[in-house]
Formats: structure tokens, sequence, C-alpha cells
């Protein structure tokens, strides 16, 4: 593995540094990462489930999409996306107004309480990845950010592995 202890010690140590090796680690980091953003999201004030935050994302993200574009855009049908829009917009956090040029279609906006709960969750889920980042040595956050780093490049410059080229 990687001596992360030391500035500059890139070192490879063995064959727990290829390629599968560390996806294997990273899959299993991801998990984790997944976990804890569920259990941030699980104490807000609402408790929404992970295809309703998605949802309030995806309509956060581009106020007055319509209802094809989420549903797109959640990779889910039609009359599932409106079953969950009808649930949220119950819920007080989504809101549903006709299209100003198209009678048929229908825009999406987060209410101010769907603005406040998407806040809320996005401030827990930041207070548990700092709490989890605190309990790290700081040379194993500099490597982790290196690491992030140099993924996220290699990603831009991967034909098909959804980096800028993949897009």
């Amino acid at each position: 593995m990687t001596d992360l202890g030391g500035p500059g010690d890139h070192r490879a140590r063995g064959p727990g540094d290829g390629p599968k090796a560390v996806a294997s680690q990273i899959a299993d980091a991801v998990e984790s990462l997944t976990t804890l953003w569920s259990v941030a999201a699980q104490e807000a004030s609402l408790r929404l489930s992970p295809h309703q935050l998605r949802a309030l994302r995806t309509v956060q993200a581009a106020p007055g999409l319509n209802l094809t574009a989420l549903a797109d855009g959640l990779d889910i049908g039609a009359p599932t996306a409106s079953r969950l829009c009808d649930r949220l917009a119950a819920a007080g956090l989504l809101e549903r107004a006709p299209h100003p040029d198209t009678r048929r279609e229908v825009q999406l906006w987060l209410t101010t309480h769907g603005q406040r709960v998407l806040r809320d969750v996005a401030g827990r889920r930041a207070q548990a990845l700092a709490t989890a980042l605190a309990a790290m040595e700081p040379a194993e956050r500099a490597a982790l950010s290196r690491g992030l780093r140099g993924f996220l490049a290699a990603q831009d410059t991967t034909p098909g592995a959804g980096g800028a080229q993949g897009r």
C-alpha cells in the first residue's frame, strides 16, 4: 500500500496498489460515505428518501424544469416521477406551475420550505463529513485531497468514464 505518512513518499509497496485493489477500496469508501450521507439526511428536520432528495436536488439545479426532464434526470418513468412530485408537493417541498408558453407543460419549483430542507440536509452532511475528516491525520487528509484531485483529472481525460469527453 502507498505510504500516506510522509510528503513526497509515493512508493508503491505491493500488489494492493493496483487499479483493481484501489477500486475495491474506493467502492468500500463510497459505501461508507453513502451511509454517512444517508444518516445525516435522516437526522434532518424532515425525513426524505434518497430518491426524494435526488428529485429535490435535481429541481434545485434546474429550477422550472418539466416532469419529463425530471424523469430523465432521475432515470425513472414519467408516471413514477409524477407520483414522486405529488408526494413532494403534498409535503410542501415542491410546487407545480403551468408553463407560461405551453399550457400542457408544467414547471417544477422548490418551495421556500423545500429550499430550507435541502440546506438543512446539506449542512448536516457537510458536518458529518467534516467530523470524519477531522478524525484523520493531517497527512492522510492531504493524501486524500491529492488523490481525489488526481482521480478527477483522470476522469476528465478518460473517454467514456464520465469525464468531460464522456459527457
